[in-house]
């Protein structure tokens, strides 16, 4: 069922792609963004609602709006998503054109009176696998396409998170990565190395980044580092390190294996 599901997308994907160019009717952007955040329950509830308001303090900072006009178009488009595990992906903000300060603070009203959802299990597949899709059919045609994953741990349910990743990747869509480690590895798949796990595992296409969070004060100026880089014309290309080391430096299937080690014991 996970083969013929990712190949279902794979299709989807590439013929879209394909035909995107020609379709003149949609809204011309600088960027289609998906803010894809992690709710799952090994972040505590004032942890989830620092990150929420990072994000929110970002769309209402002036850094994050000069960014958006920087662009031949002048504007974006995002939406943003929470996902935990394979069956809980909820769109919180559908896909929204950010042209200046009153969208991007609309954005931001938007995205602050929604409630914070908090569910069970890391599927940083099947969050991909939700949102890839949502690229299609939008009415926008941008000039690049990014999903901005964040999260506090590997994936350890649902299908594995390269089997979710390459096809986007292959597609042409950038997926950039904020590994949240503040707290000390301690859960049951939690890890120390997750910056590594990221960018081994997770991010891939163009210009891949991450930035990586380990004190909790820096939580919302990083959120907002990181979307000036992704929103930029001309976003800094960070060279992964995983591209100039012979061999893979950590398990990508390492979050599953922790999860079969603690349910057998």
């Amino acid at each position: 069922m996970g083969g013929m599901l990712l190949r279902l997308l794979m299709t989807v994907l590439a013929l879209a792609f394909s035909l995107r160019v020609g379709l003149a009717a949609d809204t011309q952007v600088d960027l289609e963004l998906v803010l894809a955040v992690d709710v799952s329950r090994s972040m505590d509830a004032d942890e989830q609602a620092l990150q929420r308001n990072g994000y929110i303090q970002a769309f209402r900072h002036q850094e994050v709006i000069d960014a958006l006009s920087s662009g031949p178009y002048g504007r974006i488009a995002v939406s943003y998503v929470e996902w935990a595990g394979p069956s809980f992906q909820q769109t919180i903000v559908p896909w929204m054109l950010i042209d200046g300060e009153a969208a991007a603070h609309a954005f931001a009203d938007r995205l602050a009176a929604a409630p914070i959802s908090r569910e069970r299990g890391t599927s940083i597949a099947n969050g991909l696998l939700f949102v890839g899709p949502t690229f299609e059919g939008n009415g926008i045609a941008g000039s690049r396409r990014v999903i901005d994953v964040s999260g506090d741990g590997p994936n350890n349910m649902g299908v594995p998170v390269q089997t979710a990743r390459d096809p986007l990747v292959a597609a042409g869509v950038t997926i950039n990565g904020l590994p949240i480690m503040i707290k000390r590895a301690g859960g049951f798949a939690s890890i120390e190395n997750l910056d590594i796990y990221y960018e081994d595992c997770v991010i891939g296409g163009p210009g891949a980044f991450l930035v990586t969070v380990t004190d909790i004060k820096n939580l919302a100026s990083a959120i907002r580092r990181k979307l000036v880089l992704e929103i930029a014309t001309r976003p800094v290309l960070l060279q992964k390190a995983s591209e100039t080391e012979p061999e893979t430096r950590i398990d990508c299937m390492i979050g599953e294996r922790l999860r079969e080690q603690w349910m057998r014991e």
